[in-house]
């Protein structure tokens, strides 16, 4: 008898109510109710090894994807009450900040300073874009300013660092998945807490699909340890073996909630002393990001794809031999 492909049903029936009634009108605090025109495209399956596996370097020795456990805890609290059916809306409203938190925060920071001298501070490329920081920095020193100079610096640092998201660094992962408007709106929160004078007012939140806001937080931080297996081997997972499971094993053995909890408040497996496992805490995603996540992966099945996008853009440039970040 063969075994059936795609989640067991009570997992879609648990999954079916919140598809209904999820997402969530947040945004940054203070960000502004309007919204920018945006089309996000349609989200797309998460495929290849994971990024430690690409880069071929063990969970013990990197803290790539592990600077959850230094995050900055949610309002809701962990084991909060659910958020009321009424106060959830249509879609997500995201602005720079959460965006940063779905893709960036895992490997560097909440404050952008990473993990020096693996993961270096995101900062300094940021305030290598702007012409007031270093011409401020001169004056300080006594040094002749150059205006053309830091015209030229500052315009090639800014490609620098597009180019750096689109394609990645020698140990950055690519984040091809990041539309114009996302990649505009991380940007200038970056420049912002890295204290960029000219950075100018934050662009207006962007309105996200709940797919799409699961498939920035997977493809963003979940990828980075988690395979996108093509087959079905959650079965085989046992967390004794030191190996993070595959993408697939969170819908094919967890509930929305485990996975909730697994995410924000660590869940104990049976073969790991820990008290949590050896996942860190993401406490700074929300449970309703989370279950975007859940949908996501329900909706669009890890390694359905035979390409492999991490692998694609190390071969195209992506890899090796390019500053770190």
């Amino acid at each position: 008898m063969t075994k059936p492909s795609g989640p067991p049903r009570f997992l879609l029936a648990a999954a079916v109510p919140l598809v209904a009634s999820l997402a969530w009108a947040k945004g940054e605090p203070g960000a502004e109710r309007a919204r920018a025109a945006h089309v996000p495209e349609r989200a797309t399956a998460t495929v290849g090894e994971s990024w430690v596996r690409h880069l071929r370097i063990s969970l013990e020795n990197t803290t790539l994807g592990g600077i959850g456990r230094w995050g900055t805890s949610t309002a809701q609290a962990p084991g909060a009450a659910p958020v009321p059916r009424e106060s959830l809306g249509e879609s997500f409203v995201l602005g720079g900040k959460d965006l940063y938190r779905l893709n960036c925060q895992a490997c560097h920071r909440e404050d952008g300073s990473g993990a020096p001298p693996e993961v270096l501070p995101v900062t300094s490329l940021a305030r290598a874009t702007s012409r007031q920081y270093f011409r401020d920095k001169m004056k300080e020193r006594g040094l002749p300013v150059d205006e053309a100079q830091l015209a030229k610096n500052a315009a090639d640092a800014e490609l620098s660092l597009r180019k750096r998201i689109r394609t990645g660094g020698e140990k950055m992962p690519p984040f091809p998945q990041l539309d114009r408007a996302e990649t505009e709106s991380v940007i200038a929160y970056v420049k912002r807490i890295s204290g960029v004078p000219e950075a100018g007012p934050a662009p207006p939140p962007l309105e996200e699909p709940v797919t799409r806001v699961g498939e920035l937080l997977v493809k963003g931080t979940c990828h980075v340890c988690h395979d996108a297996a093509a087959t079905p081997t959650a079965f085989e997972y046992r967390v004794g073996y030191g190996e993070p499971p595959p993408l697939s094993f969170f819908t094919e053995q967890r509930t929305p909630a485990q996975l909730i909890r697994k995410v924000r408040e660590g869940l104990a497996e049976p073969s790991v002393s820990a008290r949590h496992g050896r996942m860190p805490l993401f406490d700074y995603i929300t449970p309703e990001e989370v279950t975007a996540a859940y949908i996501y992966l329900l909706t669009e099945p890890p390694g359905r794809s035979a390409a492999a996008p991490n692998a694609a853009a190390a071969s195209s440039g992506g890899g090796g031999g390019r500053p770190k970040l």
